[in-house]
């Protein structure tokens, strides 16, 4: 009799913990996620903070207000959302050797990805809000590059926190300079979703294929051939590709705003830009390209977007071919 009763306490307990998670889950809104609508949410997230700059994640921030408006301005960057986990921006990507040549600032292999993911605290079933510091165009790349690897490994449950930690300090909500402990998490990735991810053979068939647009998210400098990356060993743009330049992507300044969709899908009409074709977006490493990929594919809706992860860096070690001072 003790056995039954035992059992049943177990059934029951067992509902009890599964009707909890389902009354605790949350329904992400969107690929973007507002500071208020966060601000709701906090118990029911996890929060990934990806910097470049990881000592103003326990460093205090300093805001002051204008002198003629009254409004707040960062004045100098830190502090973070309370219970967000700091990630290295240099440690989600690594370099491979392909064909006999080293390339660097890659995907990393799902093994290695898998053991971030944990250390981090994520489990499988976790609503993700990713964020950076948002004090400019370039800090939004950095979320949007570690949202496409979420996507790229399988993990859909995630969005990108719009203004990221500077707006959310600008409307004065809770922050803190203390670095919480972190359990292990248990989250395993997918297969790699090899439909979003070109390779420098997809690039080279996009060329010569009308029906496929390579979009350069570099500035006019780069595209044009005027400047390069230091790592990138020659100037120019892959040929046929139309450039998008990446300050075109968010707001200016801080927070730093994606801009507004129907905005990006003019812009990229009168850039020569079909927003509904299939496109590669590539820029120097595969960083600033992540946010036009999350712009068409995620912002305007179109599921046949890639993103040439590699981008000028290997397509030029590769001895590949570039056009330099020509508007294609």
């Amino acid at each position: 009799m003790f056995s039954v009763y035992r059992q049943a306490n177990i059934i029951f307990l067992l509902v009890l913990v599964s009707f909890s998670h389902v009354v605790n889950a949350v329904d992400l809104p969107g690929p973007l996620v507002d500071s208020d609508w966060l601000a709701q949410h906090l118990d029911e997230v996890k929060i990934l903070d990806v910097r470049e700059d990881i000592d103003s994640f326990t460093r205090k921030a300093v805001l002051v207000r204008k002198r003629f408006t009254g409004d707040l301005k960062l004045r100098r960057t830190g502090a973070h959302i309370p219970g967000a986990v700091l990630v290295d921006f240099q440690n989600i990507r690594t370099s491979k050797e392909i064909d006999g040549r080293n390339v660097r600032y890659l995907v990393q292999e799902k093994a290695e990805f898998e053991a971030l993911m944990q250390s981090w605290g994520v489990n499988n079933d976790d609503a993700i809000v990713i964020m950076s510091m948002g004090m400019s165009n370039s800090d939004m790349t950095l979320a949007a590059r570690l949202y496409w690897q979420l996507k790229y490994f399988g993990h859909d449950n995630v969005t990108i926190l719009d203004g990221g930690v500077t707006q959310w300090l600008l409307e004065e909500k809770p922050a803190s300079i203390e670095i919480s402990a972190v359990k292990p998490g248990n989250w395993m990735a997918s297969e790699e979703r090899l439909s979003i991810l070109a390779s420098s053979d997809d690039v080279l068939t996009a060329i010569e294929d009308a029906g496929t647009q390579l979009v350069d998210t570099r500035s006019l400098g780069f595209y044009l051939g005027t400047i390069k990356q230091s790592y990138v060993r020659k100037k120019g743009h892959i040929p046929g590709a139309k450039v998008f330049p990446n300050e075109l992507l968010t707001s200016a300044g801080a927070a730093a705003y994606f801009s507004d969709p129907e905005d990006l899908q003019k812009i990229a009409g009168e850039l020569g830009i079909d927003s509904s074709a299939k496109i590669i977006t590539y820029c120097n490493s595969g960083q600033f390209a992540s946010a036009s990929w999350f712009v068409f594919s995620e912002l305007l809706g179109n599921k046949n977007v890639k993103l040439y992860d590699g981008s000028m860096h290997q397509w030029a070690v590769e001895k590949r071919p570039v056009v330099k001072m020509k508007m294609e």
